[in-house]
């Protein structure tokens, strides 16, 4: 049998590249794609002609209040009147169709609970009046009991009573 022995190595050669190389590899791994790059600038683009929008937006407003402030400040006397007289009869109106729309909803549920129906939430409504029964049976109990110790030692303090 031979043997064939091969020369350990006890050291390894590692050489390092230089710094901007390193540098320019971890950039060129890390740079986008030509499909990111295009996101990037059509969200710039976007972005760029929706602030001057904007800036053009709130020009206007300031040119608008600077404008017709005095006309406001002029005729303020008769926008308290026109706002009581059109305002209020508006919102009262309207929170009587929102009460109305609740009430024939709340009836429309009471009907199809009590033709047993079973409308959504009727099972919350079951387990909450089943629990206030059993409470209340509960109470009555504990009252008949308590109750009758109570009435023991009534007759204990005061015998004739």
């Amino acid at each position: 049998m031979s043997s064939t022995t091969r020369p350990h190595r006890t050291t390894q050669l590692t050489t390092t590249p230089p710094p901007h190389t390193t540098l320019l590899r971890r950039i060129q791994d890390s740079s986008p794609n030509p499909s990111q790059l295009i996101g990037f600038l059509t969200l710039a683009i976007v972005g760029g002609i929706l602030l001057l929008l904007t800036g053009f937006s709130i020009t206007a407003v300031v040119l608008g209040f600077i404008v017709f402030a005095p006309i406001i400040v002029l005729t303020s006397p008769f926008w308290l009147p026109i706002f009581v007289l059109v305002f209020v009869p508006l919102v009262g109106f309207l929170c009587l169709c929102g009460f109305g729309v609740a009430a024939v909803a709340v009836l429309s549920w009471v009907y199809r609970y009590s033709r047993g129906l079973h409308p959504p939430g009727s099972d919350r409504f079951d387990y909450a009046r089943n629990r206030i029964v059993t409470t209340a049976r509960e109470v009555k109990d504990y009252a008949k009991e308590y109750g009758g110790y109570l009435h023991s030692k009534v007759k204990d303090a005061a015998p004739g009573a």
